[in-house]
């Protein structure tokens, strides 16, 4: 389709590629730039990225990554046919290339060894989307005066016949390149010519695959002749990566690559760990660095309360204060580690957690689902799959816990974490891709389900916490900036902080069964009421939890529950300081409850 040439990018000092295409009319350069303009949208460690397009008088300039590397073309022309594992790796990677570019809704419409270019480690990388279609390339005219466009040993059996191409097309190429590269001819066979290669696509004739090995039965899936029982790109790619994945060091290069174009702004996500073996709290000290450094980088914007969403479109929470956690629970998919019991009424108001225990009935491992309005950062996952419209980040053994982070449609995240509560425990991240699992399959099919039962008319669900506190007297009495509010997911939490990130606070409800257990609760009364202290930090990172109950209730298990409210203040002042003010926020919090809270 023209001259490639190696440059050299003056400005950011890197060698670069540059394609030279010659066009004949002002439309073909139109639909040259156009096919650019979508390749430039596509940022994957598998795909070739496109910099930049250069229009001329007679010439139009693409300009590209890179890459070292020889086409799979060359790879099979110069050393024979690959072994199946070779040929499956690389199809595992362009599959991966494929969901993201058809989930840009870009179509490459060329798929063929020649487009695959393979490094010296292994890693294989998909370029040219759409521009050998809008070049008009490999054009072949068939006996009744059809033109067809793209390589003829490719091509889908629906595109020969006259059809667009689309994902699905793309799919068959993908399984007829592999096919090529694993048994050294098209799965058509070998043919004399282009028309012949066309009339065995339209006459369905595909060559049984004789080297394939594992690779036999995905490939017999996406050559499938019929489109609509052809997998897609998704589907294909889980085939490949199940039948042959990409050995452990290039899948590795792939994670560090991804990390590379993954990573976005942090936002004002809070991070929260487990407090104790059935409690929780926010370490002060890591969210404060990570709040910190969102708020340099300007990206801390307080949102509007989560209500109005459409709670039937599928892949959403929907409604916040109305969206069921426990919903997107299942016993039954956790039952084959042992004996498992729902939890609906521990911790915050948007969780739900599945409890297993052991032989002597003791909790072995909580898994749980929470939800957060903020928008899910996948970045530091160690891969991220696509299922139908939601993004799924998988992350790696984190000491005694595993999680997985769904990203949802209406742009918030679901998180689901296995954690120990005793070393000897059955693998929690299996348990944690169950649980995943089963919350894709729900959302898959509709939003997140809506609570079974309203809230009692006393419960602090009923409240708003940002409205708890005057922001004038907070920023008196802990130093933040009057502007700096973050609600949290159905306003069940609300932070305040100062620029730097440092100096906060924080109302958080929740519930807890066993409060004042623990020895660093210490004892003190609030606005009458019964309270714990609670100091951290006392050097570095100073902060004090000031612990208000609420009410009584019985939970789903008859057992004795308390909901409380959890004020904690941070900041560069001693700790003593801290837990005074707490105290007195607190009875203010206590005073303000009784205002919101649904009259009888």
């Amino acid at each position: 389709m023209g001259i490639v040439w190696q440059a050299w990018d003056e400005m950011l000092q890197r060698p670069v590629a540059v394609k030279c295409a010659r066009l004949d009319d002002a439309v073909a350069a139109g639909r040259l730039k156009k096919e650019a303009q979508y390749a430039g949208r596509l940022h994957h460690p598998n795909i070739v990225p496109v910099f930049d397009f250069v229009e001329g008088e007679s010439a139009c300039w693409i300009v590209m990554e890179y890459v070292p590397s020889r086409s799979l073309a060359q790879l099979v022309a110069e050393g024979g046919p690959l072994t199946p594992e070779a040929a499956g790796s690389v199809g595992c990677q362009i599959a991966a290339a494929l969901v993201k570019s058809h989930t840009e809704g870009v179509v490459h419409g060329d798929v063929t060894p020649e487009n695959i270019l393979v490094t010296d480690d292994g890693v294989a990388r998909l370029m040219d989307f759409g521009i050998a279609r809008a070049l008009w390339s490999d054009v072949t005219q068939t006996a009744d005066g059809a033109v067809v466009r793209g390589k003829p040993r490719y091509l889908a059996p629906e595109v020969v016949k006259g059809q667009q191409a689309n994902e699905k097309s793309d799919v068959f190429s993908l399984g007829a390149t592999v096919y090529a590269a694993v048994e050294g001819r098209s799965p058509y066979g070998d043919a004399e010519g282009p028309v012949a290669y066309l009339a065995r696509a339209i006459a369905g004739h595909i060559e049984p695959a004789r080297r394939a090995g594992p690779l036999a039965e995905p490939l017999g899936r996406l050559l499938e002749l019929d489109p609509r029982h052809r997998p897609d790109a998704a589907q294909a790619r889980k085939l490949l990566t199940s039948a042959t994945p990409p050995p452990p060091d290039v899948r590795e290069k792939l994670r560090d690559q991804d990390v590379t174009l993954r990573l976005t702004p942090l936002s004002s996500l809070t991070v929260r760990l487990p407090r104790s073996v059935r409690r929780r709290r926010r370490p002060l000290a890591l969210t404060a660095v990570v709040l910190a450094a969102a708020v340099t980088a300007g990206l801390l914007v307080a949102r509007p309360w989560d209500t109005g969403t459409d709670a039937g479109t599928p892949g959403t929470i929907g409604d916040a204060r109305t969206a069921d956690p426990c919903g997107l629970m299942s016993t039954a998919s956790l039952e084959l580690f042992g004996d498992v019991e729902l939890d609906p009424n521990y911790d915050t108001f948007d969780r739900c957690d599945v409890v297993l225990n052991n032989s002597g009935g003791k909790a072995n491992v909580d898994v749980m689902v929470n939800f957060s309005r903020d928008t899910a950062q996948l970045g530091e996952s160690k891969r991220v799959e696509r299922d139908g419209g939601l993004l799924i980040g998988y992350y790696s053994l984190e000491g005694d816990h595993c999680r997985r982070t769904i990203a949802t449609a209406d742009k918030k995240s679901i998180e689901i974490m296995a954690k120990k509560l005793y070393p000897d425990t059955p693998d929690v991240c299996a348990m944690a891709d169950a649980a995943t699992d089963h919350a894709v399959a729900v959302l898959k099919r509709g939003a997140v389900p809506r609570r079974t039962s309203t809230f009692d008319a006393n419960s602090l669900a009923h409240v708003d916490a940002c409205k708890l506190l005057d922001t004038t007297a907070v920023t008196k009495a802990v130093g933040v900036d009057a502007d700096n509010v973050y609600p949290g997911f159905g306003n069940w939490t609300c932070d305040w902080e100062s620029d730097d990130g440092l100096t906060g606070m924080q109302v958080q409800f929740s519930r807890d069964n066993d409060l004042g257990d623990d020895d660093d609760d210490k004892p003190v009364t609030i606005a009458g009421i019964p309270s714990y202290v609670e100091k951290h930090g006392a050097d570095k990172y100073p902060s004090c939890d000031v612990l208000t109950p609420h009410r009584t209730f019985k939970n789903s298990a008859g057992d004795e529950t308390i909901e409380l409210f959890d004020l904690n203040v941070y900041g560069k002042q001693p700790v003593n300081t801290l837990c005074t003010k707490g105290e007195t926020l607190a009875a203010t919090v206590v005073k303000n409850i009784t205002k919101q809270l649904p009259k009888d």
